[in-house]
């Protein structure tokens, strides 16, 4: 699978969250349920400052490797954090980063390409990826760059 290496500055994402790992028998359905939240309860139509309107699933707070627990955000870029305590809000960090381009069914390719990313010998960080949504085709025309946080050499 084919990437390039990038520099990015760090973002700010204002969203909502759930922890899970990718052995958990609900964690299709807890990633799921806050997808669906996000869009289809209003928490994307009411996050302020939206700095880009590209949807992120960002995963943090990494127990360890791809193995263990992790937080999933699902997220948008703004240009501040907002007040109060209704939103996740997760700095993602200035670096390196791997940058995966994805295209076809979004749920399909998108577990494809991850599958293939745990079996690459990537210096991971296990700090920060995301994926960054390009459109909104839910079918086969998705497009989903996927970023890996990877460590300075």
């Amino acid at each position: 699978m084919e990437y390039e290496i990038v520099t990015l500055e760090e973002k700010i994402a204002v969203g909502i969250s759930a922890r899970t790992n990718n052995a958990s028998p609900d964690m299709g359905a807890v990633i799921g349920g806050l997808w669906n939240r996000f869009y289809n309860e209003g928490v994307y139509a009411s996050i302020p400052k939206k700095e880009n309107a590209k949807a992120l699933g960002i995963y943090t707070d990494y127990a360890g490797d791809e193995t263990a627990d992790y937080t999933l955000i699902v997220a948008c870029e703004t240009t501040e954090e907002p007040a109060g305590k209704e939103f996740t809000v997760c700095h993602i960090p200035a670096g390196r980063y791997a940058k995966f381009v994805v295209r076809g069914d979004m749920v399909q390719a998108t577990a494809q390409a991850w599958a293939e990313i745990w079996q690459m010998n990537l210096p991971r960080t296990f700090q920060c990826d995301f994926e960054e949504y390009q459109n909104d085709d839910m079918g086969e025309h998705a497009e989903i760059h996927i970023y890996i946080g990877l460590k300075e050499t």
